[in-house]
């Protein structure tokens, strides 16, 4: 939801985010010191939050720049990161996740955050907001940082369902194209299948269906389609939007954001081996500071559930103020493009697409 609000003697468009507060690991505080970032930062958001009204009130109080800003609706339960989506999808009414989705269906707010538990957020998200017209499996997306000129790629699913078959695939392939498009202002995405390689009889049949029919439908569909990529395509410049099943775009993102851990545990370490590697971390120190934050995930820290009517973004369980502030300033982005309605517009376009080719020739749509 926005809304005109005044501003001095400016009017700004005020974004309503709706914030599960009792998800995180790290505890409700961690998410209000989150909120308190991102409003510092932007006047034209304001929240709806979640939870146990008399944790987050406290803590509300001592943050100046969330003065006025926002409404508490208590909820007395929690999903724990260990509920079964399934038992959440019976019995989550009455929780702060359950509550902060309803706020979206009614649109009260633009968009809903939540650390919470990932299997549940999608089945209560599929359920209170209900799958967009054409979408049989949403997918959950992310931003993976690359060597393209916008620093990212959009990757495609990373565990919404481990399923997808060559339709899926394709309706992945629309809707990270116009994620791309939207959010990071890309006039003609180009669009990668990631598979066990790049040749043409490698890969699973369904990775071969899905590769025809989204390499036929990229042209009206204002994509380019580069065909099949592999896994250490993923961070390169030769593709845009890498589209996958949730099994194997999860193992990637997990062996990804191990493999970043890794690489920083290794380097202190190194600088820490001796007196003259430590005198040399001094000068290397500036440098690190840039790499750190060129890599650091808390700064894209938020997957977009796409294929959902409203738009829910789901942060990392274990996210620091720095990361919920991040998932809130994409909330932000997301509500100010009209995000939602923008992609359903796109993904309805391409299957009308490929809906009016597969008409007989010489036959109209209405059988004459």
């Amino acid at each position: 939801m926005q809304t005109s609000v005044t501003v001095g003697s400016k009017s700004a468009l005020k974004t309503v985010i709706s914030v599960d507060a009792m998800g995180g690991d790290l505890g409700v505080a961690v998410v209000v010191d989150g909120m308190a970032q991102a409003a510092s930062e932007d006047p034209g958001i304001s929240f709806i939050v979640h939870g146990n009204q008399a944790e987050i009130d406290p803590l509300i109080s001592r943050k100046p720049a969330l003065s006025g800003r926002v409404t508490v609706r208590h909820a007395d339960g929690v999903v724990d990161m260990h509920d079964r989506p399934s038992h959440v999808m019976r019995h989550g009414k009455g929780t702060s996740m359950w509550s902060a989705l309803d706020a979206v269906r009614d649109k009260e707010a633009s968009v809903a955050v939540s650390c919470g538990n990932t299997g549940a957020l999608m089945a209560l998200s599929m359920i209170r907001l209900r799958k967009a017209p054409g979408v049989k499996r949403p997918a959950i997306a992310i931003l993976w940082p690359s060597l393209n000129p916008q620093g990212f790629n959009v990757m495609l699913d990373v565990g919404a369902d481990i399923r997808a078959d060559a339709q899926d695939l394709k309706v992945f392939a629309l809707m990270g194209a116009s994620y791309a498009h939207n959010g990071l202002g890309l006039e003609r995405p180009r669009v990668g299948l990631l598979n066990v390689g790049t040749e043409d009889h490698k890969g699973r049949p369904e990775l071969h269906e899905a590769n025809d029919i989204i390499e036929e439908d990229a042209e009206q569909n204002d994509f380019e389609y580069v065909g099949f990529v592999e896994g250490g395509d993923i961070h390169s410049d030769k593709v845009d939007v890498i589209v996958t099943d949730g099994f194997t775009g999860n193992i990637a993102l997990k062996t990804g954001e191990g493999t970043a851990g890794l690489i920083t545990l290794r380097m202190r370490e190194a600088f820490k081996f001796n007196w003259l590697s430590r005198f040399s971390a001094l000068f290397a120190y500036p440098s690190l500071r840039r790499l750190q934050h060129r890599i650091d995930p808390r700064r894209v820290n938020g997957g977009v559930f796409l294929g959902l009517n409203g738009t829910v973004i789901k942060s990392h369980g274990a996210a620091d103020a720095t990361g919920v502030a991040a998932a809130i300033r994409l909330a932000q982005q997301l509500a100010e493009l009209r995000f939602t309605e923008k992609l359903a517009a796109r993904v309805a376009s391409g299957l009308q697409n490929r809906q009016d080719t597969e008409e007989p020739q010489g036959t109209s749509a209405d059988g004459t």
